[in-house]
């Protein structure tokens, strides 16, 4: 495994890399870390790809940005830049949580960029509107809520050695046991500035949070129908996957969804076997 950084999107950007090949850019989510990959990082280079997985904005050691701009322009911009910095030319992308809802606003905004796409445990952004209509899935997705009271979220989330991150990783894949990962994630967390910043993907989604108006003209780009190849990937044990069915008007190209049994929202680490061959063989067309 190698490490490197790079300038994107006026931030600097930590990554890992495995393989030499093709480029896979893979996006982690919250709350969670560029290691996440592990497993399909190195099915990935076994298949003859070069696997990139980096740190989402605010995630050290990825910069913590002094404007405080998370909202789906900007995630959206940084993908763009982070594939013209890295690769050059168009890659696969592969995206999990807050990497899945950017990467379709990416794909959808810089379709040139992309050869085929694989979005993990959540489905079309669009969606999300009937999605939270449902009771389950305001239960299992009160932290979209909780999170907007900065400073009481903050100061709740960091309480007892970040139990939170345990308690959401449980609450989401309740049969995943990982607490040598989720240190990870907290050690990236404490770091200073980090525990706002991914709580400000939140709040940027409902508004409380600062946009950069530099890629304002981008808002409506972002939610364009997407005709980018595009498998997505739902736990069958995750409230999400009811917005499965509701994904097909947001596409215009090949698309797929498959429902990974007996898997909750971290499908990749609870099934990273059957998840990484579901990616290599997407990507192989």
């Amino acid at each position: 495994m190698r490490e490197g950084t790079v300038r994107a999107n006026g931030i600097e950007f930590a990554y890992i890399e495995e393989g030499d090949g093709p480029v896979v850019l893979l996006m982690h989510g919250f709350p969670d870390v560029a290691q996440t990959w592990t497993a399909q990082m190195r099915a990935l280079a076994d298949a003859g790809y070069r696997a990139i997985a980096a740190n989402s904005r605010g995630y050290p050691p990825t910069e913590v940005p002094p404007d405080g701009f998370y909202d789906g322009a900007t995630l959206a911009v940084d993908i763009k830049e982070l594939i013209e910095q890295l690769a050059g030319e168009p890659v696969h992308y592969v995206g999990h949580d807050w990497g899945a809802a950017t990467g379709y606003r990416a794909v959808a905004a810089f379709p040139e960029l992309f050869k085929r796409t694989v979005q993990i445990a959540i489905p079309h952004p669009m969606t999300f509107p009937a999605m939270f209509a449902r009771p389950a899935q305001i239960h299992g997705r009160f932290h979209f809520w909780f999170f907007q009271m900065k400073g009481l979220a903050e100061a709740a989330t960091m309480a007892d050695d970040y139990a939170m991150i345990d308690y959401l990783w449980h609450l989401w894949s309740p049969k995943l046991n990982e607490p040598d990962h989720r240190a990870l994630v907290k050690h990236a967390l404490s770091q200073p500035g980090a525990l706002e910043a991914s709580l400000s993907y939140y709040r940027a989604a409902f508004g409380n949070s600062p946009a950069d108006p530099k890629h304002a003209g981008l808002n409506e780009t972002i939610n364009a129908p997407i005709a980018t190849p595009t498998l997505t990937l739902l736990g069958d044990e995750d409230p999400a996957k009811a917005a499965g069915k509701l994904q097909e008007p947001f596409f215009t190209g090949p698309m797929e969804t498959i429902y990974v049994d007996g898997t909750g929202h971290f499908i990749h680490r609870e099934r990273p076997e059957e998840v990484s061959k579901l990616i290599v063989d997407w990507l192989a067309g």
